[in-house]
């Protein structure tokens, strides 16, 4: 993918509708168009690739339409291992000649009590790029790629049906029925069926994990009237995908933002090598209800994928029928998350899984890999993407690693030996911004925020003496991690040793509080960070970010956000001063 920059590939496919017969009818008994095969003719360009400013519209003229029972795809290259991508998003598509011979048998409407309604009329054929906010009277005619339920994350109450949809002009766009009305409907829905819709109400879409770019959803409502699209000579695409590779997913992590696919292949399954000996353990799967990938495009970084119910008993299922051979896949509508401070993909309940041939963009990517293995071998360690249990001595082991030129999280389980004493043990940081805070004449100041008056909180900057079965190493608790450890807030242990010692002064040391001596002798699961002042040698104190027990199963922490990494500057410029009480005001 491309080396900087957001850069979103999309391509799609055309097919014709199935022959008279294959569509179901609302009125009579409904026959599946078949198995959804979805294709896209599309492959992926070099990742090291350099990209021009601006976007770009890029699409592959006079393609002629494919014919037959099913669709079958043009194949359209993304481009070359040594293609220039210009940055922006870019949609590579496939074009057809389109014509407007449409006849419909029956249409479904939701009415007041979910009732079917037959009509005949036919409104003004709109595309996706006219509907707008508000009721419409108008006619969309698409295919529907997918539908899943949409329920609320707490209570699990059904909302309704989410839907993806795609045009004649290769617009993708979501679909929504209430769930009062999906009986009505659902029924005589399938995926890559075509249909038209007359009647319809345009929402405003969602902010948050969006499948598609328009700003409205297509909203079923009480006039609304489904019907199936028959002998039609308009070739609707059957899908299309919006690629993302490592720099995209980056910097889109964790906002919340459009849900965008994913397409390489395959270097672990659940911490196994990809190899002929490799089984799958549905009923694994089936229990845990995940699968845990490792994946990489073309030689670039490589990073963790999981796979969530549905879509990990999908990829169960299609890899067992692959016979333990399937080594290239694409996951559709991902999450970018950072996992124990690594870059991971989540799928999202609207998630598809396709692997190896199953679809152009595979095929394309397959045919790649097969021809490229020596290369797929090498893997570009510029982020470590697993936070991996090592030993303190291999620790010691990775900082000296001449190639080890990178900030990587690990965890290391470790007994407490001392709480360092004769240092100071805290911090007085801005309460806003953690930074620490600088002494003014009558108050305290944050130069991050800007202020001039602050109320200062102390903050940990505690070093422990930890060892294991071989090494001994200094850890540096910070921020929370020291309250996980000791179960107390250093505000609150700075202020009741100035409430039961008034006599003193702000100057005055605080000793260390018991809450951290009492952690002595315990064994914990520390996630400690080695920094760049590690890996160029300036220093072997390692920072700890998260403390676990040895049995939490704790793997969505976001380490990097966590207040101990939002102090971490502020440890740099203090680590030797002793601390001051806090004056405020």
């Amino acid at each position: 993918m491309s080396s900087n920059g957001k850069s979103a590939f999309s391509g799609d496919s055309r097919s014709e509708k199935p022959k008279d017969g294959e569509a179901g009818d609302f009125s009579g008994p409904i026959k599946p168009i078949g198995t959804h095969d979805v294709s896209s003719g599309l492959s992926i360009g070099n990742p090291h690739s350099k990209k021009a400013k601006g976007d770009a519209l890029v699409s592959s003229p006079s393609l002629t339409k494919p014919s037959g029972n099913r669709g079958v795809s043009s194949g359209v290259s993304i481009g070359s291992p040594n293609s220039k991508n210009p940055s922006g998003p870019i949609i590579q598509t496939t074009k057809t000649s389109v014509s407007s011979g449409v006849r419909s048998k029956a249409a479904v409407s939701s009415g007041v009590r979910g009732k079917a309604i037959v009509s005949a009329n036919v409104g003004r054929v709109m595309s996706f790029k006219d509907v707008k906010f508000g009721a419409h009277e108008g006619e969309l005619r698409f295919r529907l790629i997918h539908f899943w339920e949409a329920r609320n994350v707490r209570t699990k109450l059904l909302i309704g049906l989410e839907m993806l949809l795609i045009d004649q002009e290769e617009t993708i766009i979501q679909g929504f029925i209430p769930a009062g009305r999906m009986d009505t409907y659902l029924p005589h829905m399938r995926a890559g069926g075509i249909y038209r819709l007359h009647n319809f109400f345009g929402s405003n879409n969602k902010t948050l994990y969006r499948v598609s770019e328009p700003s409205v959803t297509i909203t079923f409502s009480s006039t609304s009237v489904l019907s199936d699209l028959e002998d039609s000579s308009v070739c609707f695409p059957e899908d299309r995908f919006r690629f993302y590779g490592y720099e995209e997913f980056n910097a889109a992590c964790d906002l919340k933002g459009d849900l965008y696919d994913y397409v390489g292949h395959i270097k672990l399954v659940n911490g196994q090598v990809l190899n002929d000996s490799l089984v799958v353990d549905e009923a694994e799967i089936a229990s845990t209800r995940r699968v845990l990938l490792h994946v990489q495009t073309h030689d670039g970084p490589v990073m963790k994928m999981y796979l969530w119910d549905k879509a990990a008993s999908d990829f169960g299922e299609r890899f067992k029928a692959s016979g333990g051979t399937a080594s290239v896949i694409l996951v559709t509508t991902l999450n970018p998350k950072r996992y124990g401070g690594a870059l991971c993909l989540s799928s999202m309940v609207s998630s598809r899984i396709f692997m190896d041939s199953d679809v152009q963009a595979t095929q394309d990517y397959l045919n790649w890999l097969n021809s490229n293995l020596d290369v797929a071998k090498r893997v570009d360690a510029d982020v470590v993407t697993k936070t991996e249990t090592v030993t303190i001595g291999e620790l010691f082991s990775y900082m000296k690693q001449a190639d080890a030129k990178f900030v990587a999280w690990f965890e290391c389980i470790a007994t407490i030996g001392d709480v360092v004493h004769g240092s100071g043990w805290y911090y007085i940081g801005c309460g806003g911004c953690h930074t620490k805070a600088t002494k003014g004449p009558t108050t305290l100041m944050c130069k991050k925020c800007g202020k001039s008056d602050i109320v200062g909180v102390a903050q940990y900057l505690a070093k422990i003496s930890v060892y294991d079965n071989n090494d001994q190493a200094v850890f540096v608790l910070l921020g929370d991690s020291g309250h996980e450890l000791s179960g107390k807030k250093a505000s609150e242990l700075v202020e009741s040793y100035f409430e039961a010692n008034e006599d003193e002064g702000s100057d005055h040391l605080v000793p260390v509080p018991q809450a951290l001596i009492d952690t002595i002798g315990q064994t914990r699961k520390f996630i400690v960070k080695v920094s760049t002042h590690n890996l160029t040698g300036k220093t072997q104190t390692l920072t700890v970010t998260k403390v676990l027990t040895p049995e939490d199963p704790d793997i969505g922490v976001n380490l990097e956000e966590s207040d101990g990494e939002r102090v971490k500057r502020a440890a740099e410029k203090i680590e030797g001063e002793e601390p001051k009480r806090a004056k405020c005001g």
